[in-house]
């Protein structure tokens, strides 16, 4: 089933529940996923171009929140970390960090990086292995812990 039916089902019984806040971070998936697929040039999205797109909805939501925790806007920040739970449940299963930092070494000795200059190319490599996994921050605190 692709994610935009997903997202239709879920948002059908987000309505019937009559749950806010949930269906807005529906309505935001569905509005994000339709705007790319426009413009893509081939008019269809990957499943890749998919979990790129939930989680940088998931990573707006919780910087928002961060920065509404901070100015202790509290009433406004339960309302985005409300919407990232609901995201999430369309990303894959995320893994631990002991689990990225495993497979990081391998890559590491694989390519034979040894130094911070090699950081892009373990980078690049480790983010397509594990393809929306783990988010971008945490493997590359991984990526520098290891190759400093």
């Amino acid at each position: 089933m692709s994610l935009q039916t997903q997202v239709m089902d879920a948002m059908k019984i987000a309505m019937k529940a009559k749950d806010a806040g949930a269906l807005a971070a529906l309505r935001a998936i569905k509005s994000e996923l339709l705007l790319a697929s426009t413009s893509a040039s081939s008019g269809e999205l990957t499943e890749a171009d998919e979990i790129k797109i939930l989680q940088k909805l998931v990573k707006q939501r919780k910087e928002s929140a961060t920065i509404f925790s901070e100015q202790n806007r509290e009433d406004l920040a339960k309302p985005e970390l409300e919407q990232s739970a609901v995201i999430e449940q369309f990303l894959p299963e995320q893994m631990s960090e002991e689990e990225v930092a495993k497979i990081v070494e391998e890559i590491i000795a694989q390519a034979g990086a040894s130094s911070m200059k090699d950081m892009g190319k373990v980078m690049g490599m480790t983010n397509s292995k594990l393809g929306g996994k783990a988010d971008g921050k945490t493997i590359s605190g991984i990526v520098k812990a290891k190759l400093s």
